[in-house]
Formats: C-alpha cells, structure tokens, sequence
C-alpha cells in the first residue's frame, strides 16, 4: 500500500511554511527589477506593474516557458502579486480539478525549487476555487487535492516505485482532510482514474524538446540509448527531485564492493541479485557515484554508473556488526529504505565511509515534511525532501535536535501503549513496523545532532575519512569549487510510498 505526506499542502494555503522562512529571493528578469523601483510607490503602481509582468509572462514575450515559474514561486510580495494576476489568465469555470491542473501545465514549465514549485500550486488552488466555489468545501480543500494528484502521478507513472496505489487506498488516505470531513468518493474516484489513464506533464520550451530529440535520434544512430536515462526524478513530483551540481565537491573517494541487502521500502533483495560486485566510489555532493573505474576529472559517468548512484540525503551509514562472512563491511541504508553493503579495504577506510556518509547526511538533508496524513491506525512514512537544506549550520542543529526530541518522545508514547494480545495480527504488525520505524530515526537523529555538534562542515572540510585538501563548503554541497567528471543528472533513488516493510521488522533479521 502507498501513502504520503499531505498535511504540509494542506496547510500552505494559510500559513507560511517552515521552507518558505527560510527560501532566498534568487535573481530576477530585467522586468522585475524594472518593477522592484515601484515598490516604494504605491500599491496602485506595484499592481500595474505585476500586471504587465503578468501578461508577458502569459503570452511569453520575451520570455520562455521555463522563465515563467522563477517569477511566481519567489517569497515576497510582488511575486505574489505577479502570481495573482498570472491567475487570472485561466478560467477554470466549470472544470473538473483534474482538467484545470492539466490546463495550467500546458502553459508553462513546473521548475525551480521545491518550494518555489508549491507556491505555485497554492495559487493554483486559490485560482481554482475563486472560479469554482461550490465544488469542493474551501481553498485549503482544493490544495489538498492538488498535492494529492501530483503524488498519486509520481506513484502511478515514476520510475521503480514498485506496487502502485489503488483506488480505495487513495480514497483511504484522504479521510477527514476536507475541513474535518471526507472529499466525495465519486469526486476521488474521478481524479485516481483520471490520473492513473492519463499522466500529469507540464509544458517545456520548444528549443529543449528539439534538443532531446536531437540527441535521441544521434545517439539511436550511434547504437546508444537515450539520454532520458540520465535525468533526474520522474519529472512528476514537485516535492522530491534530487539536485544535482556537477560542481560539487567530492568528499571521498577509493574502491568499494557493493552487496544490494534490500530494494527500496526495505522488500528484500532475490538472492539472485544479491552478488558483490567492485566500484570505485565517489561521494560527490550528496550522491554516492559507483563507477566501474577509477575517478577522472575529464570523464563523464557511463549510464550503468548513473544507474548505480546513490543519494544519501537522510540516510544513515553504520558498521555492519551482523554481517560476518566478509570483513570490513558497513551498512548504508537509504532515504527510502534500501539497504546496501559496502566492503572497505580496511578498518580505518571502512570507518572513514561512514563518516563521511553520515557527515553529508547530517549538513545537507533538508528537515522533513510532516507524516502523512490518513488513518490513526495505519502507519506511514513522512516524506523526506531530497532537496539541499537552506538551513545555517546552527539552524540545522537545531532542527535535528528538534526532530530528535520528537522522535524520542513519540517512540516512548508508543511503547507504552502495546497492542492487546487480542487485536488483530495485522494491528500488531503495524505496531512493530512503527516501533522500527522510530527506533531507527532515533538513531539517525543522534549521528546527525554529534557529528554537527563536532563540527559538521570542518570534518567534512578536512577531517578524518576523506582526501585532504578540501576546501570549506559553508552552506550546500554545491559551494566547493571541486573539479567534476558528472555532467549529467543521475536517476533519483526516493520512494514517494510512504507505507512499507523494513528490512528488519519486528525481530532483526542477520544480514546474508
């Protein structure tokens, strides 16, 4: 079964959220700076100039497709003003919310940065329901949906997510979100069928369809596959796709032999698959790249190491203490729960993996959305954005504490309160899976929260477990001036089903 994390969307439409406090302005188009001088003027002339920025904006003058979400998405007020007013292009009357979504897309292309991207959504939403007001209970609703779709698409259409949603799940998962009460099943069926028969896809310019089919049709005619292997994410979901800078600095690297122990949402590996195999690895970024040889500035990533890469954005790396047959060995295990051995060559290599991992981890991980929302009883995983933090070093620590006390807090409530021996077997299985679930987050949390205390940046920097002589990176694994081989994106590793069996559920399993 799959769920998601919706409370955060739903709540967007009345309140700042935590990543909008903290969300940069970025550069703007000659235009907005034009109109950034009027700011000081009047509203009358802040609303004058939005609205010609609007409408150049909607008949891409000037501008292209991928131009337009830069200027909605931004944290300030006349962004939010160019916004309305782009709005107010599309009429939605009489739609379904499924045909105005799609209808939006075809106008622009969905990119920036996650946060950005749900701005844009809200005023969607708003939008939506100024021209709809007796569809569906209120705006937050409408949001609500929003999110709902764009996650069930991801689930539905993205790559490797394994069991897809049903209806009755989706139906499941959305009880008691609309102003307390339940959507319409008639209206929730319509959108999972509209969904699951037709994917979600927004605009993109004319100049990078031409490109990709360019470099389709050169690399068919070489005998080599598509670069769309390459890209990152599904290109479905706002809210999960791994950034890549091929200028990020690489805090590690040397050989290393791969076991894959469980695939994603911890379902265990076919023995079949389950072989070492040799990579030399680079820890760039927040990507773990397994490369067939050794690292070389001047050379790009084959596909099958793009294929092997690895995000380590909230993953938590930990010597393989029940593993035996190998010596060396550490565990790393995923934001969406796969779980990977690795052998070192030695100890002190082995040691310097993990710290290194873990160090990424606990500097760059952006703080997670809230849990999902659904029943009381049925257990899920928050969402945990891929996307780097913008949180200061002190800012990170504090959230990481934050998140460690509530995870303590919530582990303790739990245990105290053990299923009855009488309910019913799955009701305990959904016990042990949370019992797992917090246990192990707790553990996360207290790597993260020491090794900022130690000082997060500075090992990174230069301390142990890693080459020497690199340089300082102060606020996302982008800043150092590392030189680079990867010139391409890497596929995202990051489940958006939240619900899931672990590789150790409720007794331990010994790791073959």
């Amino acid at each position: 079964m799959a769920s998601w994390c919706l409370s955060h969307c739903c709540n967007a439409g009345v309140k700042t959220s935590l990543l909008e406090a903290h969300s940069e302005m970025g550069s703007t188009e000659i235009l907005e700076k034009e109109a950034s001088g009027s700011l000081s003027n009047s509203t009358s002339s802040n609303t004058e100039a939005a609205k010609r920025l609007a409408k150049r904006l909607y008949q891409l003058d000037r501008f292209k497709r991928s131009d337009v979400a830069k200027h909605l998405g931004k944290n300030n007020e006349f962004s939010k003003l160019v916004a309305e007013e782009y709005l107010k292009f599309f009429d939605f009357t009489g739609m379904t919310l499924d045909q105005s979504l799609r209808y939006f897309f075809k106008a622009f292309s969905l990119v920036g940065e996650t946060q950005e991207r749900e701005r844009i959504l809200v005023h969607f939403s708003n939008r939506y329901f100024y021209c709809n007001p007796d569809t569906i209970a209120s705006q937050d609703g409408v949001h609500c949906l929003t999110c709902a779709m764009m996650l069930l698409n991801t689930d539905l259409h993205g790559h490797n997510i394994g069991k897809k949603m049903t209806c009755q799940e989706f139906i499941a998962n959305l009880q008691g979100v609309d102003e307390g009460g339940d959507f319409s099943k008639d209206l929730l069926k319509a959108l999972y069928n509209s969904i699951k028969n037709e994917k979600l896809e927004w605009a993109v310019d004319d100049e990078e369809k031409k490109k990709s089919l360019s470099e389709g049709a050169d690399e068919k005619a070489n005998g080599t596959h598509p670069k769309s292997i390459s890209r990152i994410g599904s290109t479905t979901n706002p809210f999960l796709d791994i950034p890549h800078d091929p200028n990020a600095a690489v805090y590690k690297s040397g050989f290393l032999a791969r076991k894959i122990h469980a695939d994603m949402d911890g379902k265990k590996t076919p023995r079949g698959k389950r072989g070492w195999k040799t990579f030399y690895a680079v820890l760039k970024g927040t990507v773990l790249y397994l490369q067939k040889d050794e690292y070389k500035p001047e050379k790009a990533l084959s596909e099958e190491d793009l294929k092997n890469a690895v995000s380590v954005h909230h993953a938590l790396a930990s010597q393989a203490t029940d593993y035996e047959k190998k010596p060396n060995v550490l565990k790393l295990k995923t934001a969406d729960w796969r779980v990977l051995l690795f052998q070192a060559q030695s100890p002190e290599e082995m040691q310097g993996w993990i710290n290194k991992i873990n160090c990424v981890a606990a500097v760059f991980s952006a703080p997670p959305f809230p849990a999902a929302i659904g029943s009381q009883k049925k257990f899920s995983r928050p969402l945990l954005p891929a996307t780097t933090t913008k949180l200061s070093q002190e800012e990170q620590l504090k959230s990481h504490e934050s998140k460690l006390r509530q995870i303590t807090t919530e582990l303790a409530e739990h245990r105290s309160y053990p299923p009855d021996k009488k309910v019913k077997a799955k009701e305990v299985d959904e016990y042990k899976l949370k019992d797992h679930y917090l246990e192990f987050e707790k553990t996360r949390y207290e790597m993260y929260v020491r090794l900022l205390k130690e000082g997060g940046l500075e090992l990174l920097s230069g301390g142990r477990g890693g080459p020497a002589g690199l340089k300082k990176s102060h606020s996302s694994p982008s800043l150092n001036p590392d030189t680079s081989p990867v010139t391409a994106k890497v596929k995202r590793n990051v489940s958006e089903r939240k619900d899931h069996r672990p590789e150790t559920p409720s007794i331990k399993q010994k790791v073959t």
